[in-house]
């Protein structure tokens, strides 16, 4: 399993032209994708240890990171 953190346009490269203009175009989308990135850093960081933290919280941090992807692909694909 890789630990490197994805930007959207990569988990979603047939979105990416789509992504870019909706975060500049669409306040609500902007929000999600800094909300997605900023949990996507954390969770990257607690996989590599460089901010280790008890399990629970990590696996709180992946369920709220796949809510937002889930939300995030959502908006794309409307």
């Amino acid at each position: 399993m890789s630990h490197v953190p994805h930007q959207l346009a990569e988990d979603f490269p047939e979105f990416a032209d789509k992504i870019r203009d909706l975060k500049g175009s669409d306040a609500h989308f902007a929000k999600l994708a800094d909300a997605y990135s900023e949990v996507n850093e954390k969770v990257a960081k607690a996989e590599t240890n460089v901010s280790p933290m008890e399990q629970l919280a990590e696996d709180q941090l992946r369920k709220e990171r796949a809510a937002l992807k889930d939300e995030i692909y959502a908006l794309l694909r409307a």
